[in-house]
């Protein structure tokens, strides 16, 4: 088995491309080893010192560390990568849980939630998981749009940047609601 990698924005954070599915739908965003016990691959990561986060995509795993330098932590993810994929253990135990959105919007904005959501999912979603992160529509309250930023996006010093002068201007342009973008 060969995994590539990838340098992301955030520089606490790699993204590791096993060459396989990693999960079939959706993102799983892991921000406690207590949180990966239902991935028996985000627990073996975890496993690991220095871990301080792992994000499942669909072909790919994203990495967060602490101060730990990726020379002396990145052969120990490596390896626990492969040892999960030979293992033949599952991704995700049992049904994998479930992660709740959380949603919030008010009944009547809901044709400008559902563009903005279209939006969000065609063309904002791949291009951050490209950077081995992801971006999802957690509410709209008075022309501000509310998003959840996980995997590399979360914590990454160009967050900022993506946010208003990326995102931001698109659903502005294209949603003449929308007054401004804020993270949650």
């Amino acid at each position: 088995m060969f995994i590539q990698t990838e340098e992301t924005p955030n520089p606490a954070t790699l993204k590791f491309i096993p060459g396989e599915t990693v999960l079939a739908e959706g993102t799983r965003d892991f921000r406690t080893a207590e949180d990966a016990e239902i991935s028996p691959l985000a627990a073996r990561v975890f496993a690991i010192d220095g871990v301080t986060g792992v994000f499942l995509g669909q072909g790919f795993i994203t990495v967060t560390k602490d101060e730990i330098d990726w020379p002396q932590i990145k052969p120990a993810v490596l390896g626990a990568i492969m040892e999960h994929y030979m293992s033949g253990a599952p991704v995700l135990s049992g049904d994998g849980g479930s992660e709740t959105s959380g949603e919030f919007f008010d009944e009547a904005d809901t044709d400008t939630v559902t563009v903005i959501k279209e939006l969000i999912d065609t063309r904002v979603r791949p291009a951050v998981a490209n950077d081995g992160g992801d971006i999802t529509f957690q509410g709209y309250k008075e022309g501000v749009v509310y998003l959840h930023m996980r995997g590399a996006c979360a914590g990454c010093p160009s967050s900022t940047a993506t946010l208003k002068h990326g995102i931001e201007n698109l659903l502005k342009h294209l949603v003449p609601d929308v007054q401004e973008v804020r993270p949650i």
